[in-house]
């Protein structure tokens, strides 16, 4: 399987008269195309609409915090404000199909989509430069419901009733916007801070859904 940031063959589809005609891949843009004097080619683009394209412009990339199948998430620090972040940088060398792309884009096009929510991580910018498209999001410093599981060996049935009256809050709150998460696991909730009563919040949309409530 090639690697994404090549230009792929564009499919094909044949006219009335049979004739084959070339159809336009949806990931690429005319913004996107650079001429080196003899040609012209076009790199991938991911995201419709964009914060910018240079990342460092506006925040400072620092430790990583996690690491998943497409995507690093870092500490990020608003060089304005001194805030921190999170942003996870998707990169462009691991998007090998149409769909791992579409994937990244109706991620982040949820995220938009969803109103502000307690419990919903807030996304903040999205940036996306030549290597890799960056997500910067709330910054959630408690840790995984996993781990607070883990740490803890059990919870008693008041502590779960909590917890799942907040899942299930979350999952309706997507429903009832069109959204479906298809990801709910410990390890896809995050504590807002380190308290024991953080503010849980769901994050990971990457294989969520648009459907029609």
């Amino acid at each position: 399987m090639g690697n994404c940031c090549a230009t792929p063959g564009s499919p094909v589809e044949k006219n009335k008269k049979g004739q084959k005609k070339n159809k336009a891949n949806p990931f690429y843009g005319d913004e996107y195309a650079v001429s080196n004097g003899s040609a012209t080619t076009f790199k991938l683009r991911v995201l419709k609409e964009l914060t910018g394209q240079d990342i460092s412009s506006q925040y400072d990339l620092g430790r990583e915090l996690g690491r998943g199948e497409f995507g690093v998430t870092y500490l990020c620090t608003d060089v304005n404000t001194g805030e921190k972040y999170a942003c996870k940088s998707i990169s462009k060398k691991k998007l090998r199909t149409a769909v791992d792309i579409e994937d990244v884009r109706r991620e982040v096009e949820i995220m938009k989509h969803l109103p502000k929510h307690t419990n919903i991580v807030t996304l903040k910018d999205t940036y996306e430069d030549d290597a890799a498209v960056h997500i910067v999001m709330e910054l959630c410093e408690g840790g995984e419901l996993f781990d607070r599981i883990v740490a803890r060996g059990h919870y008693t049935e008041r502590a779960a009733a909590v917890v799942m009256r907040t899942i299930v809050e979350v999952v309706q709150m997507c429903h009832k916007h069109g959204v479906m998460h298809r990801d709910l696991k410990p390890e896809n909730f995050l504590f807002g801070n380190k308290k024991e009563n953080a503010p849980l919040k769901a994050i990971d949309f990457g294989l969520s859904v648009f459907f029609k409530p």
